[in-house]
């Protein structure tokens, strides 16, 4: 039983990251700081930029644990990783450009 304790450490730590990163992410939603929630960047709110940025880092976070890709090496996790964090980026800047568009010409 000790071992099967002592094995288990990791599980907990992710548990506490990932609750972390989403308690953020939900006090964020709840409170919506006038500061960041009227700041306009790129066609939406700061704070939708903020919530984008803290669910490509839980999911980066949740590929490296779950799918063992933090035992790999360096070059094959950005390998993995890279294109996801270019790419939902750039389709989110897609959307939100010509989401912002049709919103002004309406």
């Amino acid at each position: 039983m000790a071992n099967e304790q002592k094995g288990n450490w990791w599980i907990w730590k992710v548990f506490w990251i990932l609750l972390i990163v989403t308690t953020v992410e939900v006090v964020l939603g709840i409170i919506k700081p006038e500061y960041i929630a009227e700041t306009q960047f790129l066609g939406t709110s700061l704070l939708n930029h903020i919530f984008i940025i803290l669910t490509l880092v839980k999911a980066g976070y949740i590929v490296q644990v779950f799918m063992h890709l933090g035992y790999e090496t360096k070059a094959f996790r950005w390998t993995v990783l890279l294109p996801a964090f270019i790419l939902i980026p750039y389709l989110l800047f897609i959307l939100l450009a010509e989401g912002s568009y049709t919103y002004f010409m309406m």
